[in-house]
């Protein structure tokens, strides 16, 4: 059953928002408290499959042989082959803009010390680098996971954001993905909810409007 305090405040926050002429984003804003993020463990750095979706389709990229290229091609939304990567390390400004339009990458597990050599300098930064897969796997079922997965990492700053879907997801679907959220957060600190001072929803360009946990 869908928690009604999150449900009127994700209805609030569409209610108090001006329509605009893109898809907006919805998204969470997390306050903690209590906790010390110079100690590594206590960062949030995780993969969330939202169980009601994104809201958009998020772009996948995949780095393998010919063969696991060829498994992708009807899934992936962009494939690079080994000789690929060492030409996206000379052009960096090429890389950004992949690295950039891409919510997550894939490769064959034998690439990652090639790529993290040479382009582990973009890709790190940004939490992107590619998640490994055996090369006789068949990567359409993890392209598709992917699709629906937010990465939230709090690095060392006490507040971070979320994003949980789209404008256009009914309510009550939004509402899903943020218990999800709040649930796998609440798990990973070592108080629970205590150390999450306070949550906020929003649109792109919309006020905030805070949950009441």
């Amino acid at each position: 059953m869908t928690d009604e305090k999150i449900l009127a405040s994700v209805k609030k926050a569409l209610e108090g928002s001006k329509g605009r002429k893109f898809k907006e984003s919805v998204e969470l804003a997390f306050n903690l408290k209590d906790i010390d993020l110079s100690i590594p463990k206590n960062r949030v750095d995780m993969e969330i499959r939202l169980p009601k979706g994104r809201g958009k389709v998020l772009k996948v990229a995949l780095f393998g042989s010919a063969e696991l290229v060829e498994k992708a091609k009807k899934t992936a939304d962009t494939t690079f082959k080994p000789e690929d990567i060492e030409e996206l390390a000379k052009d960096k400004k090429r890389l950004r803009k992949v690295a950039n339009e891409h919510g997550f990458f894939i490769a064959e597990a034998g690439l990652m010390p090639v790529i993290g050599k040479n382009l582990g300098v973009v890709l790190g930064p940004r939490g992107k680098m590619p998640k490994p897969m055996p090369p006789s796997a068949d990567p359409s079922a993890m392209i598709s996971n992917m699709r629906e997965t937010v990465r939230i990492r709090s690095k060392d700053r006490m507040t971070f954001h979320a994003v949980v879907g789209t404008r256009d997801m009914t309510p009550d679907d939004l509402a899903e993905n943020i218990e999800t959220i709040i649930s796998r957060l609440e798990k990973h600190f070592e108080k629970g909810r205590m150390n999450i001072k306070s949550v906020f929803v929003k649109t792109s360009m919309g006020p905030a409007v805070r949950i009441i946990l």
